[in-house]
């Protein structure tokens, strides 16, 4: 199959859902490399809470909501709500993800409670790292597995609501290991170690 006749099968809107998913996705990283170049710990503490707060919050609607309604449908309704939920998240849950982890990381350096020897800072990294490898080991590669489907001639919708499915749910647990670490971090702020 050539690329031309890929593009033809991929839906026409997929592409303009991809860049406003990019452009958005922009606007984390940006954020906090100008509270880092401001240093500016207000600008780096609101980053940080608007990023995860974002992150957490759209995990938490994808499995308590969207689940529940993915669940009431059919499998083209199934399909077509992948084929544009895919392409729109795609670049935005990743870079909220990041901004969220890394602004976190420079708050608790700049505040001066990165304690390595703290069981509550390696409770937060231990919550980072599983949050990291799902969102990079699983989304990611389901919404690549997601696009190579949607560009074959008869694409599987099975495959695809499938591994939507996949993403929805692990987006719950995403959701709980977000609130654990929140957890972890209002006991950072009030108990610092």
């Amino acid at each position: 199959m050539s690329r031309v006749e890929s593009q033809e099968r991929i839906p026409k809107y997929t592409s303009s859902l991809l860049l406003w998913s990019f452009i958005l996705a922009l606007i984390p990283p940006l954020s906090l490399v100008l509270a880092l170049s401001t240093k500016s710990l207000f600008l780096l503490q609101y980053v940080h809470v608007t990023s995860g707060g974002v992150w957490t919050g759209f995990d938490l609607f994808m499995s308590v909501i969207l689940g529940r309604i993915l669940a009431s449908l059919d499998l083209p309704g199934r399909v077509e709500i992948a084929k544009r939920l895919t392409p729109t998240t795609f670049f935005i849950m990743p870079s909220l993800a990041a901004t969220a982890i890394t602004a976190g990381v420079y708050l608790a350096q700049s505040l001066g409670v990165f304690d390595l020897r703290s069981p509550w800072i390696i409770a937060a990294g231990v919550i980072v790292l599983i949050l990291s490898a799902q969102g990079f080991g699983v989304f990611m590669p389901n919404g690549m597995r997601i696009f190579m489907e949607l560009a074959k001639p008869n694409p599987d919708r099975q495959k695809i609501a499938k591994l939507n499915g996949i993403n929805i749910k692990l987006s719950g647990v995403q959701g709980v290991m977000q609130i654990a670490i929140i957890f972890v971090m209002a006991h950072i702020a009030v108990y610092p170690p």
